[in-house]
C-alpha cells in the first residue's frame, strides 16, 4: 500500500503540472465552502468534474504533502480497497483527498461509509450521473452536488472572459425587460442571437474550448464511453444491447417528441415495451436524454405517452444531420429549466413548471391563443432579442445558472 501511495503522489504531481482553466463553474463556491466531511459531485462525462477537483486542491491552503488526487479508473487501483488506501494516506498526514470516478472502485459505497466512520480526513468524490447512491445509511453521511453541462450564460462567460449574473426562473419570467439590457451591455457587440445560434451547436461541454475543431468527435467519444463503459458496468448490460441503446438515442434525435408512441418506438428499435422503459431510464440516468411526462400522470388519471428529448442541443450535431427547429427549441428550454425545476408537458401550452407557470415555446410570431385564459402563462419566443410583458426571449432561459 505504501508503494501504491508513492505512485499515486507521483501521478498527482504530474496532474498538478497540467494547465488548469481559470474559469470556475457555478458549483465551485458551494464546494469550496462545504463543511461536510464527504462531498459528492456527480454528472455526465466531459462536463468538468475532474477540473473542479483539481481547482479545489489548488485553492486549498492545506500543505501539498497532505492532499492528493486519485482516479479510480486508473489501472493501479483495480481491486484495491479504497478504505485501505485512504487509511494509509491519512496515517501519513493526509488531510484532503479528491477521488475521481468513484463508481469504478469495488464496493465503493461501503468503502466511503467506512472512511466517513473511521478516518479523520476530508473527502471530495465524483461519480457518473448514472450512479445510484441509494443506501440511506450512506447518503445521510455526505453532501451531494449535481454538475450540469455548460449553460448559455457560462458559454458566454468563457467565450468573452466576462462575468454575468444568474437569474431565477421567476425573475426571468417577470422581469426580463429589465434583465435583457443588463446582459446585452456586457457583450462586445450585443449580438445575442448570433451567440445563441452558436451555442445550440457547440459549447455545452467544456472541452469545446480545448479544441474546437474536434468537438463533435469528442462528443461521440463521450457518448460511446458512457454507453460502453459507464452503463455497461453499472447496469451489467450485455455488449450487443449497447448498440440498441445507441439506436434508441438516434431515433429520439430524428423524431419529434410524441411523433411515435412507446409501442411503435419499441418496435422501431427492436425491443419490448418493458425493455424500452428500462433503457429510457438508463439513458436518463446517464444524462443523455431528458424524460418528460404528462402532468396528468401525477394523478394516474391519464394515459399519455412520454416526451423524450436529447439532454442538450449539441447532441443533435453528433447524432443526426437534420434537426427540427421546434424540437431544438424545446430541447434547449428543457435542458436548462429541468436542472432546478419540476417540469411536465401539458395539453394547453407546452410545459407546466413547478405546478405554477404554463409556457408555450415557439418562434417570434407565436401567439397567446392556446394559453390566453391560463393564469401565470408565458410565451417563450425564439428569434427575438427583447421581449415584452409575458413574451420572453427563449435565449434568456440559459441564464438560470
Amino acid at each position: 500500500m505504501i508503494k501504491l501511495l508513492e505512485n499515486a503522489k507521483r501521478l498527482y504531481t504530474l496532474k498538478q503540472n497540467q494547465t488548469l482553466p481559470t474559469y470556475k463553474r457555478y458549483l465551485y463556491k458551494n464546494l469550496i465552502d462545504s463543511t461536510a466531511k464527504l462531498t459528492a459531485v456527480y454528472g455526465s462525462r466531459g462536463i468538468g468534474k475532474t477540473t473542479l477537483m483539481m481547482q479545489l486542491l489548488n485553492e486549498s491552503t492545506i500543505a501539498n504533502s497532505s492532499k492528493i488526487y486519485i482516479s479510480c479508473d486508473h489501472s493501479m487501483f483495480q481491486g484495491v480497497s479504497l478504505f485501505d488506501f485512504v487509511d494509509e494516506f491519512s496515517k501519513r498526514g493526509g488531510e484532503l483527498i479528491c477521488i475521481d470516478e468513484v463508481h469504478e472502485a469495488t464496493n465503493f459505497e461501503q468503502e466511503l461509509k467506512s472512511i466517513y466512520d473511521f478516518l479523520d480526513i476530508k473527502v471530495y468524490f465524483t461519480g457518473s450521473s448514472a450512479l445510484h447512491l441509494t443506501s440511506p445509511d450512506f447518503t445521510r453521511r455526505y453532501s451531494m452536488y449535481h454538475l450540469y453541462p455548460l449553460s448559455f450564460k457560462e458559454y458566454l462567460e468563457l467565450t468573452f472572459d466576462i462575468s454575468i449574473p444568474s437569474y431565477t426562473l421567476e425573475e426571468i419570467l417577470t422581469n426580463h425587460e429589465n434583465i435583457v439590457p443588463t446582459i446585452l451591455k456586457t457583450l462586445p457587440n450585443k449580438k445575442i442571437l448570433k451567440f445563441y445560434d452558436e451555442f445550440l451547436k457547440v459549447g455545452a461541454y467544456p472541452f469545446y474550448f480545448e479544441d474546437k475543431t474536434k468537438y463533435i468527435d469528442r462528443i461521440n467519444e463521450t457518448i460511446n464511453t458512457i454507453l460502453h463503459t459507464d452503463l455497461s458496468k453499472l447496469f451489467s448490460i450485455q455488449a450487443d444491447k449497447i448498440d440498441t441503446l445507441k439506436k434508441l438515442l438516434i431515433t429520439i434525435c430524428v423524431l419529434k417528441p410524441l411523433e411515435m408512441s412507446i409501442e411503435k418506438l419499441a418496435s422501431t428499435v427492436g425491443i419490448t415495451k418493458a425493455t424500452l422503459y428500462k433503457y429510457i431510464e438508463y439513458l436518463g440516468d446517464a444524462e443523455l436524454i431528458n424524460h418528460i411526462t404528462h402532468e396528468g400522470k401525477r394523478f394516474k388519471a391519464i394515459r399519455k405517452s412520454d416526451k423524450l428529448y436529447l439532454a442538450n442541443t449539441n447532441l443533435f450535431e453528433a447524432l443526426c444531420i437534420n434537426q427540427e427547429i421546434g424540437t431544438l427549441r424545446e430541447t434547449y428550454f428543457v435542458s436548462h429549466v429541468k436542472t432546478h425545476h419540476q417540469i411536465y408537458y401539458v395539453d394547453k401550452g407546452d410545459f407546466l413548471i413547478d405546478e405554477k407557470y404554463t409556457v408555450e415555446i415557439g418562434g417570434k410570431n407565436k401567439s397567446f391563443n392556446q394559453i390566453k385564459d391560463i393564469q401565470n402563462s408565458f410565451v417563450i419566443s425564439d428569434d427575438i432579442e427583447i421581449g415584452y410583458a409575458n413574451k420572453v426571449p427563449l435565449w434568456l432561459v440559459g441564464f438560470l445558472y
